[in-house]
């Protein structure tokens, strides 16, 4: 049996890095007897980091990494994120009227004991879905914080992840993976790669570090999936039938005044063509469109993003990102697995880059073969893993978009029209016409977006789920009413607590958090 020892790791940024880290950490590289990871990547391509947002696992991803949270908010420009706010989805925008919800507010439903869902539906009161379920709108509303100084690291009154500027967070990724778990570091070029006669990677050639071996090849080359699209050809399943939006353009904007507050959400507000991310770092914005080539010119679409942000946007520079919305048939194919964008992408909207960066980096991390001859059963189970990981969350995407009732631009007429939804989206959809989903008609294995997160949109987007013809199965109302009455009153003590987010954010880089 050939022991596994030497895996090497092509490109950087948050994809490279945060595998670096994840393998380290798991499989204890800072002991030489342990499988060994050497980090190569080219001095000249930037971050591309389109979409700045996470979600909670962010959270449990930097402890277990050893990466102290203070520590992170003061070198990534980081911000605390309850949830994304959705602007203009529901129905065709108006000057006098903005329609808006949260998802996915990270204080779950309680869905196990008693799930308000069907009593909401029944009697709303007038009243969001988010704020009978949730006390984090209210947060949201009010600008607050998740948590106070008094509250240790990775600690809070609510669940949340963050804002960050990916620059930034590579760059302490960095120094993590290389100064404390062991991680080798090489910048340079690769120039090739060399394949034996079974098809394995067997070595890379670089620019200025010559020829360098390896057990496993991990292909973090973004879009240029330079090893295992470019050179084991793996095919790449284009998407972009289902989801339209293929590029971006963005623009870093300076607050105006330091003591701007920040918002503690993601804003997306929907466009004719797409939709615009605003994203509140500590020192700056992050605003970006995202939209379809096919129904919007580039330059209608700059013009429409810099109109929402105003005067302030005239001296400032868009830049432009291509998007490729798919994923690669086999993400581990021979002895070479692709994480990040060479493995796949769709549209930024729901933190969906970091959080399938994350989960693949950790999923190869805690199923890491000892020897090469356990790889085939392991890539295997990878394989159908991620595969459906990707599509589970292209539907959960698409479920944005195609139960919009807006019809003011093809856009959205296109989106809407059942020959662009998956037959496992339209099949769900047709279920929970007629009933809530729970956890017995919602298939839970490897998600990536849970039950809840699809109760938060459907219910914020008033999809109709027709409960009359069996109301009387739900008869626990005033248990119901009680529930609700509670999270209103724990929303009021939360509002008491808690500080502003700027605040917050300034007292954590001044005095810094109790560490765990």
């Amino acid at each position: 049996m050939e022991q596994i020892k030497q895996v090497i790791i092509v490109g950087g940024g948050t994809a490279g890095w945060l595998t670096a880290n994840h393998l380290a950490k798991t499989l204890n590289c800072t002991n030489p007897l342990s499988v060994q990871i050497t980090l190569i990547e080219s001095k000249n391509i930037p971050t591309i980091g389109v979409g700045e947002g996470t979600v909670p696992v962010m959270c449990q991803t930097l402890a277990h990494f050893g990466i102290s949270e203070t520590d992170f908010i003061r070198q990534c420009d980081a911000t605390f994120k309850h949830s994304i706010k959705f602007i203009d989805w529901l129905d065709n925008p108006t000057d006098n009227k903005k329609e808006n919800y949260f998802h996915h507010l990270f204080n779950y439903p309680n869905i196990e004991e008693l799930d308000l869902t069907p009593y909401w539906l029944l009697n709303k009161n007038n009243t969001s879905y988010a704020n009978s379920v949730s006390t984090q709108g209210y947060m949201c509303d009010q600008g607050l914080g998740p948590k106070n100084m008094t509250h240790r690291e990775f600690e809070g009154m609510a669940s949340y992840a963050y804002h960050l500027d990916a620059a930034k967070f590579s760059a302490l990724l960095t120094d993590n993976a290389v100064n404390k778990l062991g991680v080798k570091h090489i910048l340079t070029d690769v120039l090739d790669a060399k394949l034996n006669v079974a098809g394995d990677i067997e070595s890379l050639q670089t620019k200025c570090a010559g020829t360098v071996s390896g057990d496993i090849f991990i292909d973090c080359t973004g879009f240029a999936a330079k090893l295992l699209g470019d050179k084991l050809k793996v095919p790449f399943i284009d998407q972009s039938h289902i989801l339209f939006a293929d590029t971006a353009l963005a623009i870093q904007v300076p607050y105006q005044n330091p003591d701007d507050p920040i918002n503690p959400y993601t804003n997306a507000t929907a466009k004719e063509a797409g939709w615009i991310w605003d994203i509140g770092l500590s020192s700056r914005r992050g605003i970006g469109h995202v939209y379809s080539s096919n129904h919007t010119s580039d330059d209608q679409a700059e013009q429409t993003l810099r109109d929402y942000i105003g005067p302030q946007a005239d001296d400032l520079t868009a830049r432009k990102i291509a998007m490729q919305v798919g994923y690669r048939k086999t993400p581990w194919k021979n002895n070479c697995i692709a994480i990040g964008l060479s493995q796949g992408f769709v549209e930024p909207l729901e933190a969906t880059g970091l959080l399938v960066f994350d989960i693949t980096a950790r999923m190869l991390a805690q199923n890491f073969p000892a020897t090469r001859k356990a790889i085939p059963a392991i890539s295997e189970r990878f394989n159908d893993n991620i595969t459906g990981l990707w599509q589970k969350v292209i539907d959960f995407i698409k479920l944005h978009y195609c139960i919009s009732r807006r019809d003011d631009s093809q856009f959205w007429l296109d989106n809407r029209a059942s020959s662009s939804i998956s037959d496992s989206l339209q099949s769900n959809l047709a279920l929970w016409r007629d009933t809530v989903p729970n956890k017995y008609n919602f298939t839970s294995a490897l998600e990536g977006f849970n039950l809840e997160n699809y109760l938060y949109v459907l219910y914020g987007m008033e999809f109709p789920t027709n409960l009359q013809p069996i109301a009387t199965r739900f008869e626990a109302h005033q248990q119901a009413a009680f529930s609700m009455e509670q999270i209103a009153q724990a929303a009021n003590y939360c509002q008491q607590q808690l500080i502003p987010h700027r605040e917050l954010i300034e007292k954590i880089k001044r005095y810094g958090l109790t560490k765990i």
